[in-house]
């Protein structure tokens, strides 16, 4: 079974998307008179806080005019694990058209938990205020990120990101060469799905829904009451024949322009129809 070779970049799309999350945050600084002095787009990174720590150990100087150190920040995943709250069916199966024509057969998704850390870091307390007010308010404590799972079939979901925790950690002590660092770290779990391969499936397009309606929820006593028929009808001249007519219906694909036409039918017999036989008996 393994060996089926089949990437969706679900993960990859998961951590780009929990980034663009934080990549428009500005901090802020005034004179005495409340005016605007400088506006600073925080810088984002992926990788560990550890890295970033080092590198301004490295450079002495943090107030250089050419280049702004602080306040950036940094996200990373930091785990991944199944969620059994979240379980479907292994069997369970659902449809979709990868082009408008050919119907995908696909497994009910997998759900897993990603975790995120994102570190704040910054020299000054008010830098750091400043960006959590910016995050803080946004999750209560999710929020929902629609994320094109898998392009080929249109699969887009609402990924809730639930921040988890937030620390504070202020390296303060020390002598008087040691660098101050203000660091802020939040905990996030995104809950996606992953899919596993999409096969191609000999069904095809449906078009015709029926739905008899009862009197009774007992199907076996009821006799039906109603017949709701619904079934496209071509909007635009699919055959190239010049007219829009019945026979550009069949021709309808998926994001074609076309409307629908439905029936009503008053039965009260006693029949039912069979769905191997296409009728009713």
């Amino acid at each position: 079974m393994l060996g089926t070779y089949y990437y969706h970049e679900i993960v990859r799309k998961t951590i780009i998307s929990f980034g663009t999350l934080f990549n428009d945050i500005h901090v802020r600084h005034q004179d005495k008179g409340g005016n605007d002095i400088s506006d600073l787009k925080v810088p984002l990174a992926y990788g560990p806080v550890q890295k970033f720590l080092a590198r301004l150990e490295q450079q002495a100087e943090l107030n250089r005019a050419v280049q702004i150190n602080l306040p950036r920040m940094s996200f990373e995943m930091t785990s991944i694990s199944y969620d059994s709250t979240r379980k479907s069916s292994l069997v369970q199966t659902f449809k979709a058209c990868s082009d408008g024509s050919k119907v995908k057969k696909v497994f009910m998704p997998v759900p897993y938990n990603i975790g995120f850390q994102l570190n704040i870091l910054s020299k000054l307390n008010d830098d750091s205020l400043q960006i959590l007010e910016q995050i803080l308010p946004v999750f209560q404590p999710h929020f929902n990120l629609t994320i094109d799972l898998i392009e080929s079939i249109g699969e887009k979901r609402d990924i809730p990101i639930i921040l988890e925790s937030v620390s504070f950690q202020d390296d303060y002590e020390g002598s008087f060469d040691t660098r101050r660092a203000l660091i802020h770290t939040l905990n996030f779990t995104a809950k996606t799905y992953l899919f596993g391969p999409i096969a191609d499936s000999s069904d095809g397009l449906i078009r015709k829904v029926q739905v008899d309606l009862y009197a009774d929820t007992n199907r076996q006593t009821a006799r039906r009451e109603m017949r709701y028929t619904v079934e496209p009808v071509a909007k635009e001249d699919k055959n190239d024949d010049g007219v829009v007519d019945a026979e550009d219906t069949p021709l309808l694909m998926p994001g074609d322009n076309f409307g629908f036409d439905e029936e009503w039918q008053f039965l009260g017999d006693s029949k039912k129809y069979s769905p191997t036989q296409q009728k009713d008996i």
